[in-house]
Order: C-alpha cells, then sequence, then structure tokens
C-alpha cells in the first residue's frame, strides 16, 4: 500500500466520517441545508475512495479498517467521547481483519 493510497483512505473516512456527523447536527436541530450537505460529503467519499484501484472486496475490506479507526477518534476527539476499552479491543481486532486481507495472498 502506497503513502498516496493511506492518504486517500484517511481522506475519504474523514469524508464519510464528517459527513455524517454533519447530517447528525443537521437532524438534531440544525435544519435541512446542513443534513444536504452532509450527504453530499457522504458521496464524495465514494468517488474517493474508489479512486484506488483495487478489486472492490479487497478495496472495502482494508478501507472499513481505516473507517474504524477514524471513526473512533472523531468520537474520543471530535465528540469528546469516553471510547470503552471494548471498542478499542473490537477496533484492534478489525484492523486484524484488515491486515489479512492486505497481506494475506497466500492463505
Amino acid at each position: 500500500m502506497t503513502y498516496f493510497t493511506w492518504l486517500i483512505f484517511i481522506g475519504a473516512a474523514v469524508l464519510e466520517v464528517g459527513g455524517d456527523a454533519v447530517v447528525r447536527k443537521g437532524l438534531r436541530g440544525s435544519g435541512l441545508s446542513i443534513i444536504l450537505a452532509g450527504c453530499v460529503m457522504l458521496g464524495s467519499y465514494g468517488v474517493v475512495v474508489n479512486t484506488v484501484k483495487w478489486d472492490f472486496s479487497k478495496l472495502l475490506g482494508v478501507y472499513v479498517a481505516i473507517f474504524a479507526l477514524v471513526s473512533v477518534l472523531f468520537g474520543r476527539f471530535v465528540f469528546d467521547e469516553v471510547i470503552p476499552k471494548a471498542t478499542w479491543l473490537g477496533l484492534a481486532v478489525i484492523i486484524c481483519g484488515a491486515m489479512i486481507i492486505q497481506f494475506g495472498k497466500g492463505i
């Protein structure tokens, strides 16, 4: 995986998680224009992530780990949530699964 691929995945994850956060804000009283802005961000994530020229199953399998990590970090640092140990453990399992997808060609 190249540095450029990492940047694409991180950018896509920020768009997806950020878009969901914006939709959430809109649904909690900020209005329809905020919801629509979140929808645009969510749609943009799909375009960005698919610029990586991998098989779809590998692409999304590895991307999910980046998405999960960014989601937990958003919860912790943007929404100031206390992240339970079980969530961190689950995140580690997801990341291990992505590593198997990425590097497990001979299995």
